[in-house]
């Protein structure tokens, strides 16, 4: 077993983890969807990107991009919600919390992208 293997589809898996466990539970329930959760999809989801710096063939530039597309979607969703809460002041109405889980659905599918491609490369790679 390699250990930068297994760390890397760790992080990948639980940035898919995190941003599944945010967007579950009613559109539009605020209740349904914690702040801290957000804030650690997107943080895991960053680390991953780091890690997926490294590699140069044609499907780590294909994770790379999933990966930044996770970043940018949920670090969107991040920017609705602060502004919603500091800035407008309305709260997280069921329209705010809408855009904010329809945003972090964005990044969750780029994940489960880059999970399937991580799985396919292994698959090849073990013939």
């Amino acid at each position: 077993m390699n250990p930068e293997k297994i760390v890397f589809g760790f992080f990948i898996v639980m940035a898919l983890s995190l941003s599944f466990g945010f967007v579950l539970g009613d559109i539009d329930n605020p209740a349904h969807h914690n702040v801290y959760e957000l804030a650690a999809a997107l943080l895991i989801s960053l680390v991953a990107t780091v890690f997926k710096f490294g590699d140069r063939s044609h499907v780590g530039a294909l994770l790379l991009a999933t990966s930044l597309v996770a970043d940018l979607q949920l670090f969107a969703a991040a920017i609705v919600w602060a502004v919603a809460e500091h800035i407008d002041k309305i709260g997280t109405t069921p329209e705010v919390m809408s855009s904010i889980v329809s945003l972090a659905s964005g990044a969750m599918l780029a994940n489960m992208i880059s999970v399937l491609l991580l799985v396919l490369e292994t698959i090849i790679l073990r013939r």
